[in-house]
């Protein structure tokens, strides 16, 4: 509930505080006065786009039931300020807050009608009426709905995850392919640590085995010697062991290197050569050996990776076939439920329908791909008339119609409705039918009203007169005797007759 309006320079007001009731609230005055810039300044407080701002606008009011932030310390009584300098700014109870944010926080709760817009009879609009008139009769079926939602976000997000795996697929092909070439080409080198410096050492024995086998010739006839010197120790006395150990070590050294030059023969160059040329470019690619077989351990596991995704892409589409029946199960419930409780509506409708002059009114249900509001799409039909052929004001009274049948027994606490010129240009009989209605909404809602009409500013429970003098705009609340003179003028002009009068003091009785 708003209980209190303070503007600052918004238009022809120079200075303005009211402060509201609760249930109907009526705005009235001459053609031009400023109750339209009065109902776009508290619009604007709750985030709507309007034409023009105060540079200074505060309103203050109770927390709606069920208002919530998580980012906000919201407390039981609000404060919305908005100031205008360079550029208009919002803030909730002192805290800084976007026009976008403060809409979508209070858009639930402040509804707008106006005699000009269209809106109202959208299938979403139609959705939530059904659905709200439902929820507050069947727990049940609330419990139902909201599981509804659940489920449909996370099919969403599963579906969104899988179209993903499948825009990449293509990109996901290659990059296997790719992973898949590069572990091969390292698989079929295969290889290993430190062999490159032994055969860097096989090829530069190879350079050198005619060189050994040359020196192991001649250095061979030492052995023809080795007799002769060890008799000269023998001869001198001293000792020959040592020269004896040494030629042995000799002998076995030459035997190794006459094996050596022998498996040597033994071995292909030109393998050797291609083996150094395959190991040399794998060092040019990565760097060294090692950091080769590192990579390639790199895309084994990367290469899993990919096939895990592929896994995923299968689990997937597994679960979204499943959790589809699940979906259309549970949305078909939801939608019987909803045909069965549109039928009470239109029972309630009739007679509101009937005193507004108006003919009934059928929903009309279609099938629509299933979304988060399940698989329904509605409509109305009035008579033999869709809404799109309805005229200006059966439109309204429709609309108005519809908020009070789908309001709750206990409506208390249904937010603000604020109505722009809402039974502008109808007959009298009309006037009274939605003055009635209007007068309903007002035990859920706070209704906040321009009136031309002297029907619903009789049964205003606080009736607030805007006027302008010497361009300057100022509003009041009425007592008894001020609203009988307004409800007057209204009806006859600038100075009423008695009749006029009488009929006003007929009204308020």
């Amino acid at each position: 509930m708003v209980e209190r309006l303070y503007l600052r320079d918004l238009v022809t007001f120079k200075e303005l505080e009211l402060e509201f009731t609760q249930g109907l609230v009526v705005f009235t005055g001459p053609s031009g006065a400023g109750k339209s810039v009065l109902i776009s300044a508290i619009l604007s407080s709750f985030g709507h786009s309007t034409k023009g701002a105060a540079a200074l606008c505060e309103i203050n009011l109770k927390k709606p039931t069920g208002l919530k932030s998580d980012v906000f310390l919201l407390e039981d009584e609000l404060c919305i300020k908005t100031l205008k300098k360079e550029k208009l700014r919002y803030f909730l109870d002192g805290q800084s807050i976007s026009k976008k944010a403060l809409w979508e926080m209070f858009t639930p709760y402040v509804k707008h009608l106006s005699v000009r817009d269209q809106q109202g009879m959208e299938s979403d609009t139609l959705l939530e009426m059904i659905d709200r008139s439902l929820a507050s009769r069947d727990k049940m079926y609330n419990k139902l709905f909201k599981e509804y939602k659940k489920r449909y976000t996370l099919y969403r997000e599963k579906l969104l995850q899988l179209q993903k795996i499948r825009e990449e697929e293509k990109a996901l092909a290659e990059k296997m392919e790719f992973a898949q070439y590069e572990i091969d080409k390292i698989n079929t080198i295969d290889p290993k640590p430190g062999e490159e410096e032994e055969l860097l050492k096989v090829k530069q024995q190879l350079s050198r085995i005619d060189k050994i086998r040359d020196a192991l010739s001649t250095a061979s006839e030492i052995f023809n010697y080795e007799s002769s010197v060890e008799e000269i120790y023998r001869l001198l006395e001293k000792d020959v062991s040592a020269f004896s150990e040494a030629m042995n070590q000799l002998r076995t050294d030459f035997e190794e290197s006459e094996i050596l030059a022998d498996e040597l023969e033994e071995v292909n160059v030109e393998e050797v050569l291609d083996r150094l040329g395959d190991l040399t470019n794998l060092k040019n690619r990565y760097g060294s050996i090692e950091e080769a077989l590192v990579y390639r351990d790199e895309k084994v596991r990367e290469l899993a990776g990919y096939r895990n995704i592929g896994q995923d892409k299968s689990m997937l589409e597994m679960f979204l076939q499943t959790e589809l029946v699940e979906l259309n199960i549970v949305a078909s419930r939801i939608s019987q439920s909803r045909k069965k409780e549109a039928r009470l509506l239109e029972k309630r409708l009739e007679g509101f329908l009937l005193n507004l002059k108006l003919p009934a009114l059928r929903f009309v249900f279609n099938a629509a791909e299933l979304g988060e509001t399940g698989m329904d799409r509605v409509s109305v039909i009035l008579g033999n008339s869709g809404t799109d052929t309805l005229s200006g004001g059966e439109f309204n009274r429709v609309r108005l119609a519809l908020m009070a049948a789908s309001m709750p027994d206990d409506a208390s606490g249904q937010g603000v409705l604020i109505l722009d010129e809402i039974d502008a240009n109808v007959s009298g009989d009309e006037s009274i039918a939605i003055a009635e209605m209007i007068t309903e909404l007002s035990r859920g809602y706070q209704v906040f009203a321009i009136s031309h009409q002297p029907h619903l500013s009789a049964k205003a429970t606080q009736h607030i007169v805007v006027e302008k003098e010497k361009g300057i705009s100022s509003a009041k609340v009425l007592d008894e005797e001020g609203r009988v003179g307004e409800i007057a003028r209204i009806i006859s002009g600038e100075n009423p007759t008695e009749q006029a009068v009488a009929f006003a003091t007929r009204l308020r009785s």
